[in-house]
């Protein structure tokens, strides 16, 4: 059979060396997860002597296994397709544009969601944090911002963090903008992304270092400090998205939306929105 032999199966075949980097998948998943064989095997519902013979190359995986290991390891979907591709399996998942008409019904909910939350800022992101929709509130925010960060594709994480974006307005930049770098990091750890390490990288350059604490904190959270025509906003921050997704674009996106700290916030936004 050689040093390399083929393993065939419903979509085509799989050389040996393929299947050895899915078996290095599977291992760098796991440690990424941080759990044991034995934790991943009883998720998975299979034994840890099947799990280290997949991990060592000694073991073909069926599709069925490949699917329950990545669900087990809480894999993204995008990254659950290149698994059962490199195991020899077509993508279970389909990756659908968001501009497809498929999507309409979920499109205009989120449009009805982003209008609902006025006269407070929100936005949707794709998984490299850039703008898919944005309400007016978010975009009044974004007065004076340089034009070309506001150029498609729009960096959330960078209109807030960038120098000419509202970097600037922020009174405390020193804290919140390592909660978005701090944020970015957990996304990217989860979901591998080299164009997410590199605007990480990026924007680690043009924040003030880390503080350890701040004085002026709400007591439960960490807030958006930001001078504005009507004085200064205190923002905070929720986000969503959508867990039982079995699209990949759709399960991609978040839901950002942003909410007053205090009395002074709701009154100075709903007035603007007025």
């Amino acid at each position: 059979m050689g040093r390399h032999p083929l393993r065939y199966t419903h979509e085509g075949m799989v050389s040996g060396r393929e299947r050895g980097a899915f078996a290095t998948a599977i291992r760098e998943w796991r440690r990424r997860r941080r759990i044991s064989q034995l934790e991943l095997a009883l998720s998975a519902g299979t034994t840890q002597r099947y799990v280290s013979f997949i991990e060592s190359d000694r073991s073909v995986p069926g599709r069925e296994i490949v699917v329950r290991l990545a669900e087990a390891l809480d894999v993204p979907l995008r990254e659950r397709n290149s698994l059962l591709l490199t195991a020899g399996y077509a993508p279970a998942y389909d990756d659908t544009d968001f501009e497809d008409p498929r999507f309409d019904p979920i499109r205009n909910a989120l449009e009805r969601l982003l209008d609902g939350h006025r006269p407070y800022p929100a936005v949707i992101a794709d998984r490299h944090g850039d703008l898919v929709s944005g309400n007016v509130p978010f975009w009044k925010l974004t007065e004076g911002v340089a034009p070309d960060l506001l150029e498609p594709p729009i960096s959330i994480a960078r209109v807030i963090l960038d120098p000419r974006g509202l970097a600037p307005r922020i009174t405390n930049l020193d804290v919140y903008g390592w909660h978005v770098i701090d944020a970015l990091r957990e996304k990217s750890r989860r979901s591998p992304d080299e164009r997410l390490n590199a605007l990480i990288a990026e924007l680690t350059q043009t924040i003030p270092d880390r503080v350890r604490t701040d004085p002026n904190h709400l007591g439960y959270a960490v807030p958006l400090r930001l001078r504005a025509p009507q004085g200064e906003l205190s923002l905070l921050t929720t986000l969503a998205h959508f867990p039982t997704a079995i699209d990949v674009a759709i399960s991609e996106l978040s839901l950002e939306a942003f909410l007053p700290g205090d009395a002074a916030t709701a009154e100075a936004l709903a007035l603007a929105d007025g």
